[in-house]
């Protein structure tokens, strides 16, 4: 996403995540955190943010450090130049940016940033040019060595200027690209950025540096947790917390934890059992809005089973994601509707859905297509030159949803002769040893959505070049995707985006390599008297604004 994803998420988490519905609504608001101004907030405290993986890499623009756990702590102690309200509608971040400018030339563009002049880095270095031309640079893709996570973008970036002035930077682009407020944000210092080994290794177990309300105090591998304290440097608003405490641990120990007052929020996913007990915890609540992100199903193209289209194609036609869908949201009191897009999620405008063909169910077509693929019948399972049709469903050990959407998976490709090999992994190896080499056939998370849902998904269906995936961790594409990628990404009339987009998207479907399933809800159980945080949707949330009502602990 800009990717903020664009981000990924493996099992859990939101882009800000932290009585019992008996009647499901029709609609869910599109935000949902208790917004306070900041003179009733009270000055101090401690925030106790769990996190379901322990990150290693926190270069959010590396390949293995695009996660939403580790947007949650950048959020709080880097640049983002941009912030999306509740809409989803970018606006600048005045402690950071004063102002952006988009100038139209003969062949591109030309945005011209003008900084506000008091930010800083932590080392005292004013934020500024070289920021700007060293991110640039590495996220241009023209370096292989960079291992980024993906290049849209950046990639059309022609050349990175100084301004007029210290604190003006001018960034001229080849061609036209819409989507241009996702950029830079996060940024690093030109530190970071200014060699391959640095981009790649210079920000594991560590943040060298910061420029946010917040600053690293300590990251403690052992207990896994990463401590964030105000930043007396910080020359915005103070922030009102005095720490934020972000302390892995398994999603499974989450509930008890809020119940027994040991953390201040907890993102309830889509546990119902962990729903019910955050609603009878005492002073607290559940805040409740329409996510962003969609639950999907990544299917491996370069496998030996899946790289056949016609196999995919069956999978997913013998899939009933309606089945999927109902398990997984049962019990939470939110509507339940499959999703049919790969880059709108239901509550989007431009919103269609392209499912028609391929994500309906239809096990007597998918035993078709594997016939017409060779594999055919051979006892309880089908067989093709002595082997035995078997797909491996990985997914990380300790998530119920998971472990459910394995099981029915396994029913489900069962009736057409498949059989599933159901895989759990330790949730801290399921990304970089399985997801991102391509170490299984079907994986289930989700993906983190942004203000900006085009561009940043180019990395996941753009067809991979050499040995870099970038985020297509199903490994394949066709030329046809990338051109239609290219004219949507370089639009910049919204009404003729949207078009574009939904001829991508359909193209996708008929490509079977990722299977949407549903709008995931946002349901966030949260110390009661906390505000400005819980279910953001597409909101980012000011850190230095986060806070209690009371005195927090």
């Amino acid at each position: 996403m800009k990717r903020t994803l664009g981000a990924i998420l493996l099992l859990a988490g939101t882009g800000c995540s932290a009585g019992n519905t008996s009647t499901a609504p029709t609609s869910l608001p599109a935000s949902d955190v208790n917004p306070v101004p900041r003179a009733r907030l009270a000055n101090g405290g401690t925030l106790r943010w769990p996190l379901p993986e322990f990150p290693s890499q926190w270069n959010f623009h590396h390949v293995n450090g695009t996660k939403g756990v580790v947007n949650h702590v950048v959020q709080g102690v880097l640049p983002f130049l941009m912030r999306a309200d509740e809409k989803g509608m970018p606006h600048a971040v005045p402690e950071y940016l004063r102002s952006a400018t988009l100038a139209r030339t003969a062949d591109g563009q030309t945005v011209t940033y003008r900084l506000n002049p008091r930010a800083r880095w932590s080392d005292g270095r004013p934020i500024g040019y070289d920021d700007f031309a060293a991110q640039a640079r590495a996220l241009s893709g023209r370096d292989p060595r960079y291992e980024v996570s993906t290049t849209t973008g950046y990639r059309q970036i022609e050349s990175v200027a100084r301004g007029d002035a210290e604190n003006v930077v001018k960034v001229t682009f080849d061609s036209t690209y819409a989507d241009w407020r996702s950029l830079f944000s996060p940024l690093y210092p030109s530190t970071a950025y200014g060699t391959p080994r640095a981009f790649n290794a210079a920000w594991t177990n560590r943040l060298p540096a910061t420029a946010g309300p917040f600053k690293i105090n300590a990251i403690d591998q052992t207990a896994k947790t990463v401590t964030v304290v105000r930043d007396p440097a910080w020359w915005g608003a103070p922030a009102k917390l005095d720490r934020i405490v972000y302390r892995t641990m398994d999603t499974a120990a989450m509930p008890g934890a809020f119940a027994n007052h040991e953390i201040d929020l907890m993102d309830v996913g889509l546990d119902a059992d962990a729903l019910e007990r955050a609603e009878n915890t005492r002073k607290a609540n559940v805040r409740r809005a329409g996510g962003p992100d969609w639950r999907q199903f990544t299917l491996n193209a370069a496998g030996p089973v899946l790289s056949d289209v016609r196999v995919r194609r069956a999978v997913m036609l013998g899939i009933d994601r309606r089945v999927i869908a109902r398990a997984d949201l049962s019990g939470l009191g939110v509507p339940v509707q499959t999703l049919g897009n790969h880059f709108y999620v239901n509550t989007q405008n431009g919103y269609r859905d392209n499912s028609a063909e391929y994500g309906t169910y239809d096990p007597a077509r998918a035993r078709r297509l594997l016939d017409d693929a060779g594999w055919r019948p051979h006892g309880k399972y089908r067989a093709r030159a002595g082997r035995m049709l078997a797909l491996r469903f990985v997914f990380s050990s300790g998530v119920p949803i998971s472990e459910r959407e394995a099981e029915l998976t396994r029913a489900l490709l069962e009736r057409i002769g498949i059989r599933v090999d159901i895989e759990p992994v330790p949730a801290d190896d399921a990304f970089d040893r399985y997801v991102a080499p391509g170490n299984f056939d079907i994986v289930p998370f989700s993906w983190l959505g942004s203000a900006f849902p085009v561009s940043p998904m180019k990395s996941v269906f753009a067809r991979p070049r050499g040995q870099g995936v970038q985020q297509n961790y199903s490994r394949t594409g066709t030329d046809a995707i990338d051109r239609a990628l290219d004219r949507a990404v370089a639009e910049v009339d919204s009404t003729k985006v949207r078009v574009l987009v939904n001829e991508t998207d359909r193209l996708i479907w008929s490509q079977a390599s990722v299977l949407p399933l549903y709008q995931r809800p946002q349901l966030v159980a949260v110390r009661a008297d906390l505000a400005n945080l819980g279910a953001c949707g597409f909101f980012q949330p000011a850190y230095q604004d986060i806070g209690f009502t009371t005195r927090g602990t």
